[in-house]
């Protein structure tokens, strides 16, 4: 974490020796965020690092559309709704690890800024929990509930892998980045969890409630911190991690070849194969380096975990190994022995995963323990990416000052969503569903444009952002404090692009649109989209009159044509924004006129005379828009009032809606993208009610930059207009081209 000077409000300081000087002032709303408005609390506490869990409400602004009293009034020039701006209060987890160094002041920190805790008792976890029992006790006046260990992390594990996409990875030496991925799978069980503290469990995981422990081993982390200690004369854990990832392993171990002179072809053994732990120090009269022989240690215990682990996978049938606990901690040579040990030994069909926060499954799994009564499980969450640190480079010379800061401190918080989110039923393989099309924590040329481009886009946005809240006296003071955290935000990307699982366009909006709300700005295109509705309902009968007019042929092609104009019209995309903000008289034919997702020309002028053919033939439609807003696309609330004045005026669409051949719902997204994994679970149950045998997925976020390879089980459409020329011409296109993507699943 970076250095920052203290603010209004006080702050902790904490301070230690060493060579790094961890004096550092932190305010309250970089750490302990939102602490006033905790109810619930609950700590594990490891060997050297403390996990805090605690539940909060956050109030926060929201757009809410209402309908205008249009009694008595001509309502041909009035916008289909008014728009106010509301308070809301919404569920946050909030995660917090530090070094147990600190947690006297931290403890009295929070102590101090305690508010509405709704509860007496706070949920504990780790050895640490009984050495700092009575510390607890005192300085919270809270009344310490030990937990046991192993539940708890079994049910963290089970929370983040089904709630964090991209949560789990596997790990790649020779990669650029080292780390890889998985999409989560609709059903995580059965699963391995091998836990490496001082000791190592060994537990198989069957479903949210049923587990068992089935091995173990007492040579653990405790074995190579112990042993360590007397080799190399150190004493801290992170010291010999860091003696070891200097050292030189085959100074000290005895290898496959200093034994036969090379492979052992007979048993296919390479010769570079350890044969013998330490076994050159046994015949060599040399001393050797603290390097090589905490190199070799580590080596030692990684690979006998990593036999067992995989020995025990293998009689239970099982092909994923997640590994936890103190012993992995991020720290690459430990991964990359254990990733090769079960690589070796299960002869590649079992795989070694490992997970982005790790490190919270104790905590995360007592606070569950402690909400079982609010039934967490019941809902979604999501990580907020304004406000979690995000996983560290192994590399040593990335970010160094931030990899010591965040040795103090590192958070995680994971928003609640309204919505329960679930695949959907016509995705043909879920298990293998990928939503973004680029990943660009590979393609280096795409992250560089990317990330340049959200970039150049940001000062456009915090404009407008502090312009859609013209009576607020602090908007562009929010809005600037909006465009430095987004930019921060971005150049953390450029360097660590893995630091909040795969880097895609999709993750970059995301995360602007969280730095958003952070800030107090829900819908910074609600007036524009107000307008634009507006103006576009005006038009709606005359385009409806003139598509009538045209042959069964002619109409189809006019249709699909107006789909598309309609999509041209979208604020996110840079090419766009500054043909709207530079021919503010640039309108639908004009849209026509340039092709050789959004609100108002988008959803009235182009989805509704398409949704309104597909009704007069008989076909019963579904039409879903994004739950909360993303730049200028039309949001379900927005939609049902669209819908409305539409129905008043077009007999067709007011009968479909009174029949329920025409059904609106939410997708449970607030993003331009789609992640066909996470939908609103009403809107997946409707599509297998209705026996849905057609899937049209519009604009270039839902069918581009996601979505353009998902295979469905039913007929599916993904069309939309480039614009943006850089992927135009990836795709071999020209900006405003036209992507209309018809496909009938193999049968």
């Amino acid at each position: 974490m970076a250095e920052r000077g203290g603010r209004g409000g006080g702050g902790v300081v904490v301070s230690g020796g060493g060579s790094l000087d961890k004096s550092i002032t932190l305010p309250p709303d970089e750490i302990f965020r939102n602490l006033e408005n905790a109810k619930r609390f609950a700590i594990d506490i490891g060997g050297s690092l403390a996990k805090l869990a605690y539940y909060s409400t956050v109030q926060h602004k929201v757009a809410k559309v209402r309908s205008f009293d249009h009694s008595g009034k001509d309502t041909e020039n009035e916008s289909p709704y008014e728009i106010t701006m509301q308070e809301e209060i919404t569920a946050r987890l909030h995660f917090i690890k530090f070094e147990n160094a600190y947690i006297e002041t931290c403890l009295d920190f929070i102590k101090d800024h305690l508010v509405n805790t709704e509860t007496k008792v706070i949920k504990a976890t780790g050895g640490g929990a009984y050495k700092f029992k009575d510390l607890i006790e005192k300085k919270l006046g809270l009344k310490v509930d030990k937990e046991d260990v192993m539940t708890c992390l079994i049910k963290g594990c089970n929370f983040v892998l089904k709630n964090i996409p991209h949560e789990a990875f596997a790990y790649l030496k020779d990669a650029d980045p080292e780390f890889r991925f998985q999409m989560n799978h609709p059903n995580i069980f059965p699963y391995l969890l091998v836990n490496i503290g001082s000791g190592v469990s060994i537990v198989k995981v069957e479903t949210e409630d049923k587990f068992e422990w089935i091995g173990g081993s007492s040579i653990g982390g405790g074995t190579f911190w112990g042993l360590g200690a007397l080799l190399t004369k150190t004493k801290k854990f992170d010291e010999l991690l860091q003696l070891a990832s200097k050292g030189q392993h085959t100074n000290v171990d005895m290898l496959v070849k200093d034994v036969y002179g090379g492979a052992y072809q007979t048993l296919g053994l390479s010769g570079n194969l350890i044969a013998s732990s330490f076994g050159k120090s046994a015949t060599a009269d040399k001393d050797f380096s603290k390097e090589d022989m905490a190199k070799s240690l580590l080596h030692m215990i990684s690979n006998d975990i990593g036999q067992l682990a995989c020995l025990y996978a293998k009689l239970h049938n099982l092909n994923k190994i997640y590994f936890g606990g103190f012993f992995i901690r991020g720290h690459p040579v430990t991964m990359r022995t254990i990733t090769y040990s079960i690589n070796f030994f299960s002869k590649g069909e079992v795989q070694a995963l490992f997970l982005r926060h790790e490190g919270y499954l104790g905590a995360i799994g007592a606070f569950l323990k402690g909400a079982e009564e609010d039934n967490p499980n019941q809902y979604s969450w999501g990580e907020n990416y304004a406000g979690s640190s995000g996983l560290m480079s192994t590399s040593p010379d990335i970010c160094p000052m931030q990899r010591e800061r965040s040795g103090t401190f590192d958070m995680l918080e994971m928003d609640r969503l309204e919505r329960t989110l679930v695949n959907l039923p016509l995705l043909k393989d879920p298990s293998v569903y990928v939503p973004d099309t680029v990943d660009l924590t590979d393609d280096a040329l795409a992250r560089k444009y990317w990330l340049s481009c959200f970039e150049e886009a940001l000062d456009g946005v915090a404009k407008r952002a502090a312009a859609s809240q013209p009576d607020s006296v602090d908007a562009a003071e929010r809005a600037e404090k909006f465009r430095q955290k987004y930019w921060d935000k971005l150049q953390t990307l450029r360097q660590q692009p893995f630091a909040y699982g795969t880097l895609t366009v999709r993750s970059l909006l995301d995360t602007r649109e969280h730095c958003l709300n952070e800030f107090n700005f829900p819908d910074p295109y609600s007036k524009v989209k107000q307008k634009e509705n507006g103006i576009a309902l005006k038009h709606y009968q005359s385009v409806i009159e003139s598509l009538d007019t045209l042959g069964w042929e002619e109409r189809q092609f006019a249709l699909v044509k107006g789909l598309l104009a309609g999509n041209v019209f979208d604020w996110g995309a840079k090419a766009v924004s500054e043909v709207l903000d530079t021919e503010p008289q640039f309108g639908f034919e004009e849209a026509k006129e340039k092709l050789q997702d959004n609100s108002g020309i988008d959803i009235i002028l182009g989805v509704f005379p398409f949704v309104r053919e597909l009704l007069s033939r008989g076909t019963e439609v579904i039409l879903a828009c994004n739950s909360g807003p993303a730049l200028n696309d039309i949001t379900y609330s927005e939609s049902l009032f669209v819908t409305e004045r539409i129905a008043a005026t077009d007999p067709i669409i007011q009968s479909a809606l009174k029949e329920e051949k025409l059904l609106l719902v939410q997708t449970g997204s607030s993003s331009p993208c789609l992640d066909l994994s996470r939908l609103d679970k009403s809107l997946a149950s409707l599509v297998r009610e209705r026996k849905t045998d057609l899937v049209i997925i519009e604009g270039m976020g839902r069918a581009i930059h996601t979505n353009y390879y998902a295979e469905l089980k039913c007929e599916s459409l993904k069309l939309a207009v480039i614009k943006n020329s850089w992927l135009a011409d990836r795709l071999g296109g020209k900006l405003f081209s036209v992507i209309f993507k018809y496909e009938v699943p193999l049968k």
